[in-house]
């Protein structure tokens, strides 16, 4: 039973370490935590399966237009909602209150769009076979895979090609950067978009591993992924990995033993007890 569960958080939690890996592109290279991403990620992958099941599409078109689409949206908030008041050189609670707006606004246009019902997402990987005590289904394989090969890939691009270290050196010291001659405002444009387009690939695979996406879930989930960001260390792409792993397997197990409510304390009883004990996080540094 408990091997069950451990599997079962670990397909929720890889897809909670995707957003939170999203919010760590953003704060590194901007220093500020994008409250939008819940909500940005939730409408194109919304966008994404709508495009897809009205179509005729199979199910695997709609990541591409989910990536799209929460890639647009991430580009349009550093447009309107962040670069203007970066010129300014305004306090970093600005840009914070700014992203808070911006959230409001794409929730009201996915309640528009998309009305408040949930959307049935159809099924995939539907087999199930078994590995010792743990019942596994190919979805929960699909999930994992995509969230492992994704973060693999965003491991080495940061790390070894030539955009990758123009962003950490952005991330270290935006004026440093633009002295040496990288251009930070495509950086950042193309940091905002890969952290959006990450997003709607975790939207899409928790609406394969719920059957249904809801339109108001991007609050509840982008708040999972800022734990994650949170508890693992600002800033650091592989506590974000991590720690959202570890979420995904406690709030598993709280279920499982304890009581449903328990879902969302969770994640928030940890950041309370890391903050206490440890408050740059398990794998951050001191300042």
């Amino acid at each position: 039973m408990v091997w069950q569960q451990l599997f079962n958080g670990l397909t929720v939690g890889s897809t909670y370490a995707l957003i939170a890996i999203g919010y760590t592109l953003i704060f590194g290279v901007l220093r500020i935590i994008n409250m939008a991403h819940g909500q940005i990620f939730i409408f194109g992958s919304l966008a994404g399966l709508s495009l897809a099941v009205n179509s005729g599409l199979p199910l695997a078109a709609a990541f591409p237009i989910a990536v799209a689409v929460s890639g647009l949206l991430g580009l349009i908030l550093e447009y309107t909602a962040l670069r203007p008041l970066r010129k300014k050189n305004v306090p970093h609670l600005a840009s914070l209150i700014s992203t808070i707006g911006f959230a409001i606004l794409i929730e009201e246009l996915t309640h528009i769009f998309f009305g408040a019902d949930s959307r049935p997402v159809p099924a995939v990987g539907i087999s199930v076979f078994q590995l010792g005590p743990v019942q596994i289904r190919m979805a929960d394989l699909i999930i994992i895979g995509v969230s492992i090969c994704l973060m693999a890939i965003l491991q080495f691009w940061i790390r070894k090609t030539k955009m990758g270290k123009a962003l950490r050196a952005t991330a270290e010291n935006i004026e440093t950067a633009g002295i040496l001659g990288i251009n930070t405002n495509a950086v950042i444009n193309m940091t905002v978009m890969i952290a959006s387009g990450l997003g709607g690939v975790a939207g899409m695979l928790i609406g394969i591993a719920y059957s249904a996406l809801i339109p108001t879930m991007g609050l509840t989930l982008g708040f999972k992924g800022l734990a994650a960001l949170i508890i693992g260390g600002v800033g650091s792409i592989p506590g974000a990995m991590v720690c959202g792993v570890i979420i995904g397997m406690s709030e598993v197990l709280a279920v499982a033993y304890g009581d449903s409510s328990w879902r969302d304390a969770v994640a928030f009883g940890m950041i309370i007890i890391i903050l206490l004990v440890r408050p740059q996080g398990l794998f951050g540094q001191k300042a």
